[in-house]
């Protein structure tokens, strides 16, 4: 299946070539043909498959770029996924020569500057739910010729903390409005919201397992104090070219870095907490190489797209098995192979239990002593 099977434009096409993709995934396969002909979807991959130009390569073969009116909005929960995927609508626009204007919303700027670039009339908004619900409702957001709303990270934006958020946009839209739905995964709450948000929507899935099968999972026991020791032991012991490690606090994350820096290691905090332009920083140099090691708490968990990511730790691990598929999907992107360590105590090793039964996956225990790292074998459980 070629993307010409699946009659993407040629101009598209090319688009794609420059950026050396030039066979579509699976989940672009399944859904690039029902997204063009104009029906709601909800796109259920892992992380890394290719969701986001499963929906902007149909999308843009429907924007009409001669009719100067936002077309598509494309909704994220983080600063950072609206970012890349705002990046790539540009990216993609320019490849293909195209007329396609895209325009980021998101909180954190100023307001006056984004109604600016709302007066060029954009085919394309990319943001974050409250800033694009407050342009709408002050009138410097039109939506009447809107066609398209994208709700991407879906289990996330379409629970009891956002879904008000999500409701106006739609209902800000024609009743016609396509509704485009993506995420990994899907809870039970969010199948009952699409009943009534989007009775007719198909379900599409590609392949039949949630973890990416290019992630080695792996995980070592030790005490909650000796965590930070084994972290910088494991980094200096694995080939690591770019890694994130996961803690549950900012103040955890901010302590990590400080000891990590302090071992001359080249490490960004990319907690919650820090400004805008701290973020900015750290996000250029983990592109340029400058940066191989980013501390990240739970709040950056999702939406985490950093290029070439080896290896992703857990120094906190995550409770629920989907935190933890969402954590590991920011390695083996784009069919690369990853690696996936979580630090746990004896205690919390029980977590790793439950991953291995809800994921359908195996965790292998390693050990490392004396700069090598070597496997722990236990009885068959």
């Amino acid at each position: 299946m070629t993307f010409a099977d699946l009659s993407v434009p040629p101009e598209l096409i090319a688009a794609l070539a420059k950026q050396q993709i030039s066979d579509p995934s699976p989940i672009q396969i399944a859904s690039i043909p029902p997204l063009a002909a104009g029906k709601d979807a909800y796109l259920r991959a892992a992380t890394g498959t290719g969701k986001t130009l499963a929906y902007l390569l149909p999308l843009f073969s429907r924007i009409d770029p001669a009719q100067a009116a936002t077309q598509v909005v494309i909704v994220a929960p983080t600063h950072e996924l609206a970012i890349q995927i705002h990046r790539q609508s540009c990216e993609l626009a320019l490849n293909a020569a195209s007329a396609i204007r895209s325009v980021l919303l998101i909180g954190g700027t100023a307001t006056d500057r984004q109604i600016d670039k709302l007066k060029t009339k954009p085919q394309v908004v990319v943001g974050s739910p409250g800033r694009i619900v407050e342009l709408i409702e002050r009138g410097k957001l039109k939506t009447a010729h809107l066609r398209a709303v994208v709700i991407d990270e879906a289990d996330r934006l379409l629970n009891a903390d956002n879904l008000h958020w999500i409701e106006k946009i739609a209902g800000a839209a024609a009743p016609a409005r396509q509704l485009i739905f993506a995420s990994a995964t899907i809870e039970q709450q969010t199948r009952r919201v699409l009943e009534t948000l989007a009775p007719n929507v198909l379900m599409l899935r590609a392949g039949a397992a949630a973890v990416n099968e290019n992630i080695e999972h792996r995980y070592l026991v030790c005490e909650s104090r000796d965590k930070p020791d084994i972290l910088r032991k494991l980094l200096h012991a694995l080939d690591v070219l770019r890694s994130i490690v996961f803690v549950h606090r900012n103040d955890v994350a901010l302590t990590i870095a400080s000891k990590l820096v302090h071992h001359k290691l080249p490490v960004a905090d990319l907690n919650s907490e820090i400004s805008k332009l701290e973020r900015k920083r750290a996000m250029d140099g983990i592109r340029d190489g400058t940066i191989r090691i980013v501390i990240a708490s739970d709040l950056a968990a999702r939406g985490l797209n950093l290029p070439a990511v080896t290896h992703v730790f857990n120094l906190d691990v995550p409770t629920l098995a989907k935190a933890y598929l969402h954590r590991v999907g920011r390695t083996a992107r784009a069919g690369a192979k990853g690696t996936a360590v979580s630090l746990v105590t004896e205690i919390e090793e029980r977590l790793i239990r439950r991953y291995e039964r809800e994921l359908g996956i195996s965790l292998k225990r390693i050990r490392v002593h004396g700069g090598e790292i070597t496997d722990v074998y236990l009885p068959s459980r």
